[in-house]
């Protein structure tokens, strides 16, 4: 009983999508895993490895019905592990300091097994938000998996976050120990 209201409580947390089971994943309309990796992901080693997962292409091809699913079997199997917004973290950071529900969020995410960041670089940041975004992962680093979606290549970067020796930093933080995952479109 005890861990059903457990896993009931950090599944509310995770403010999934509406569909994020990946036993309805759908091969014939996105295209860019196959079976054999979906199945590979699933069991979570990589993540229990402690490794990162960028998932890339453009808008509509699967990579956030992805990361919702890798969370949700992350929940499933005792896990801590989030989905937010790029936009959600930038906020929290601003707010930290100065609201009581922005501070809970951020120790949420530093105790996080799994930190799924969906549509990062999709806006670009304000110099303070990309170094204070860019602290948060040099924190969770090696201590954190992390799964980054984006319609962006990891180049283009540089120019969301308008400083080209921050950018490569975050870039060698969130590359080290890492697979992408491209997506298309059929």
């Amino acid at each position: 009983m005890k861990e059903r209201k457990d896993y009931e409580r950090r599944l509310v947390a995770v403010r999934l999508p509406r569909k994020h089971d990946l036993d309805e994943y759908d091969y014939n309309f996105y295209e860019g895993i196959d079976r054999r990796q979906m199945k590979e992901l699933r069991e979570l080693v990589w993540f229990r490895e402690t490794y990162n997962l960028i998932l890339i292409g453009p808008s509509g091809t699967g990579k956030t019905f992805l990361a919702a699913g890798l969370v949700f079997d992350a929940v499933k199997a005792g896990y801590k592990a989030y989905l937010m917004t790029m936009e959600d973290i930038v906020n929290c950071l601003r707010l930290k300091d100065i609201s009581t529900p922005a501070m809970m969020t951020y120790n949420k995410i530093l105790r996080a097994q799994l930190l799924a960041i969906n549509d990062i670089m999709l806006f670009p940041v304000k110099r303070k938000e990309a170094t204070a975004f860019f602290n948060l992962i040099n924190t969770l680093h090696e201590k954190t998996s992390i799964i980054i979606t984006t319609n962006k290549a990891p180049t283009e970067c540089v120019e969301t976050l308008n400083d080209e020796i921050l950018a490569n930093a975050l870039l060698d933080r969130l590359l080290y120990r890492c697979k992408v995952i491209k997506f298309y479109r059929q």
